[in-house]
């Protein structure tokens, strides 16, 4: 049974977010911990962790403590609907942030709603809150659109990193009951005669763990085309290495995930070190 983090801005419940954890759920039994996060100002909650000084943390409103009880109230029932084992995270009054990046220690997975959790924020895309939270954080993250189709196909990002190579790893060991969809390797790179960097070795690798695998060197500009080539799959879910480290290259880091996530269109798996 795995341990997966459901985190909430506390005044917007993430349905899409919600109903993966449920097909994961159907799927094999999980633990379900609800962590509902006060509509502050986070990116201010973060610094804060990280003891930058002359930091001013907002006070929870009233009207705000209501909302998120409620939304409390309606995860503990969806999950009693759907007889999902769940804890709920209640010490939202105080500075959550920090106490996410402990539990997250504790946990397997945290499942994040990529649209509600920005609306707080007046953003629609992934920015350098998110980047940070997503460094800090100690386990996998699932980033999930409100509307999505349950992943039939798995594509792995590769980029011939160790970042690439651990994030492909951690899903296979967390999800080995999506390993037998129909899975595809993919390396883009600017030059276009250039193949799969250490390709006998990840090969070798990624095809003891994903049954139905295929390789494909994309011969396109990936800064220009990559995202509108993945969005064209359908059904699909993308699994990535480490959003905003060294260790995941530029090229990766705007063109292969933030767009993605930015079009709330895809669930995106992403993992580092």
């Amino acid at each position: 049974m795995k341990k997966i983090i459901l985190a909430f801005d506390g005044t917007h419940f993430s349905e899409g977010a919600f109903e993966f954890a449920r097909r994961l759920n159907e799927i094999s039994p999980i633990l379900l911990t609800g962590v509902f996060l006060p509509q502050t100002e986070l990116a201010n909650l973060w610094s804060y962790a990280d003891g930058a000084p002359g930091i001013s943390i907002p006070l929870v409103e009233p009207a705000e403590a209501v909302m998120t009880e409620e939304n409390i109230k309606r995860f503990e029932k969806l999950c009693k609907d759907n007889m999902i084992d769940y804890r709920v995270h209640k010490d939202y009054f105080d500075f959550v942030m920090p106490e996410l990046r402990r539990e997250s220690i504790y946990a397997d997975l945290l499942v994040l709603g990529t649209e509600t959790f920005y609306e707080n924020m007046g953003t629609g895309f992934p920015n350098d809150y998110l980047r940070d939270a997503l460094h800090d954080l100690a386990c996998p993250v699932l980033l999930v659109p409100e509307k999505f189709d349950f992943p039939e196909s798995i594509i792995l990002g590769y980029d011939g990193s160790e970042d690439a190579v651990y994030a492909i790893k951690q899903f296979a060991y967390l999800f080995p009951e999506l390993v037998d969809k129909e899975t595809m390797l993919v390396y883009a790179n600017d030059d276009t005669k250039s193949d799969f960097p250490d390709k006998k070795e990840i090969e070798e690798l990624v095809i003891r763990h994903f049954r139905n695998l295929s390789l494909n060197k994309l011969e396109i500009n990936p800064r220009k085309y990559f995202s509108a080539w993945m969005l064209g799959k359908k059904s699909a879910l993308l699994v990535s290495g480490s959003y905003g480290r060294s260790g995941f290259s530029q090229l990766f880091r705007k063109s292969f995930v933030k767009d993605i996530i930015s079009d709330h269109r895809l669930p995106v798996f992403i993992a580092h070190k």
